[in-house]
């Protein structure tokens, strides 16, 4: 399954991992596709110029050296950091863990989970994702963005939370 595995208690399971939803990825793509564009536009532009070869590689060189940077910060660090984000629900809490130089994260256990509600738009909806609302017994509700089939994501854990209060309410 992949990160979660290793913080996981003895025997408990997991019955759902998701990382954010791919729209996250939209914007960093198109800024792939477009810096690659003016890129290689500028490239073209240098070398139909009448200029020393020397001069030309300098340029070439800078141009790729901008090209890098804007690829790594607009594009590489938002899909890395969508990558190491991970939403899981297992059968005794829910994690949330972020972060890619720097990892945070929260556990919310089943039992102390008071309330479930999701939101989405009219874009939401179409891509089918949006935003799952937690609210735990002793703090403000918490908000996970772009949680993919946040219907479905929002009914498990309900129904993970029902069994869990069903559980330990029945005798044993």
């Amino acid at each position: 399954m992949g990160y979660p595995d290793n913080v996981l208690a003895k025997d408990e399971q997991v019955v759902l991992h998701r990382h954010p939803h791919w729209k996250r990825l939209i914007g960093p793509v198109l800024v792939l596709i477009l810096a690659t564009a003016v890129a290689a536009f500028a490239a073209a532009v240098v070398n139909r110029m009448d200029w020393d070869p020397t001069a030309k590689n300098v340029i070439f060189a800078v141009i790729g050296a901008i090209w890098l940077i804007v690829i790594g910060w607009l594009t590489l660090w938002p899909f890395l950091s969508w990558m190491t984000t991970h939403f899981v629900i297992t059968d005794r809490r829910v994690m949330f863990r972020h972060g890619l130089l720097t990892r945070a994260g929260i556990d919310i256990p089943l039992a102390r989970i008071n309330s479930v509600e999701f939101r989405h738009g009219l874009i939401d909806r179409i891509v089918r994702t949006g935003t799952l609302i937690i609210e735990s017994a002793s703090q403000d509700p918490l908000e996970f963005h772009d949680i993919p089939r946040v219907e479905q994501v929002h009914s498990l854990l309900y129904h993970e939370v029902f069994d869990t209060l069903g559980s330990e309410e029945s005798p044993s």
